[in-house]
């Protein structure tokens, strides 16, 4: 049955219309979507869409979400003891940071035996962090940052029972006038306590190195290693839901993809960041990305039920226009959490020359 919902999925992403359609726009399009802002869930709403695998109890006495973010910020801290607290930070957890590099935010840190615990968070959502026997491993934790808060402060242990139990509250989100782009959250009901069997949790199905929870929430396929089928597995492939192509509009995007800053960390050994783009575009879709990317659909009736309730995007890339007078020449946009940049693209001598010709600074 998961097969089945799965081919239905890549069926309905990317066959309903024509390769042009997909990847060409009319030069009365807009360049991007439209931002619709969604309306924030009821708690009625979360529980009711809350995933199968969560237990959800009430805490007797609990921190709430107004306590623990304001205790959590240290807003009166002095700049000496912030210092020293950074450090003792980066000293409890610089084995996670060895193993993990700087993919994740770590806390709530648990030894048991040779085995060490942690909460990471990064910009797809919360993971729970093992080292076990010296060897990492991360599992995708599938609780949308927009509707579940975690304590950033909890007393109690992390791992208990055979369950990851997080303390925190249900959350949404608030849009905060004058800054755009930024979102801060407000609390709907505290005093949680979010249960999740380990089981559950650590279960990989098709052995590739990703949770089943994580695979289910971003579209690879949970019962196969290797979800596009080009002979490398999810874990290694760079682009782990399509099959690379070279052709000419897959440089075109290709040179658009986030560049970064020189790092010693080899950019094939971070397995758990992913940019994720927004695009049913076969050209995008087929790139050979030095880092790794995923893509959700562009209607929202097709995405995740997480990718559709999670902003995990960081930027996007227009489709292609043509320019009617020269049949080299096109135009396509890149933005990001604070800006559009518009190009113009000519393809000569077997490259691609981009200039850019317009944009805005949010």
């Amino acid at each position: 049955m998961r097969i089945l919902y799965f081919i239905a999925f890549i069926l309905l992403f990317s066959c309903s219309r024509s390769v042009e359609d997909r990847c060409f726009a009319n030069h009365h399009d807009q360049t991007f979507k439209s931002y619709t802002e969604k309306e924030p869930l009821t708690v009625k709403e979360i529980l009711e869409h809350k995933p199968g695998y969560l237990e959800i109890t009430d805490l007797k006495q609990y921190r709430n979400f107004k306590e623990d973010s304001i205790q959590s910020r240290h807003y009166d801290e002095s700049e000496e003891l912030s210092e020293k607290r950074w450090k003792t930070h980066e000293e409890d957890y610089k084995v996670f940071k060895a193993k993990f590099s700087d993919q994740f935010l770590f806390s709530h840190k648990q030894e048991t035996g040779n085995t060490a615990y942690a909460l990471g968070r990064n910009e797809l959502g919360f993971w729970l962090l093992k080292i076990e026997n010296n060897k990492p491993h991360a599992y995708f934790v599938g609780l949308s940052f927009s509707h579940y808060y975690m304590n950033t402060l909890q007393e109690q242990p992390i791992i208990k029972d055979g369950f990851l139990q997080l303390q925190g509250s249900l959350v949404k989100i608030v849009k905060v006038d004058g800054l755009p782009g930024y979102d801060d959250y407000s609390a709907i009901s505290d005093g949680k306590l979010f249960k999740i069997s380990l089981k559950e949790l650590t279960r990989d199905s098709d052995h590739d190195g990703y949770n089943d929870i994580f695979e289910q929430s971003f579209g690879l396929n949970p019962n196969s290693k290797d979800t596009d089928g080009d002979g490398m597995s999810d874990f290694d492939d760079l682009n782990p839901m399509f099959t690379s192509v070279k052709n000419k509009f897959t440089e075109l995007y290709e040179l658009l993809l986030p560049t970064y800053a020189q790092t010693t960390v080899d950019l094939k050994e971070l397995h758990y960041t992913f940019t994720v783009f927004e695009s049913d575009c076969d050209y995008f879709h087929q790139v050979s990305p030095d880092e790794r990317v995923l893509f959700s659909p562009e209607s929202d009736r097709k995405k995740t039920f997480y990718v559709n309730m999670t902003d995990v995007t960081r930027g996007s890339i227009s489709k292609i226009k043509k320019d009617k007078t020269h049949p080299d020449r096109f135009y396509i946009s890149k933005s990001g959490s604070s800006f559009v940049n518009d190009y113009s693209a000519e393809y000569e001598n077997g490259k691609w020359v981009l200039n850019v010709i317009g944009g805005i600074i949010i």
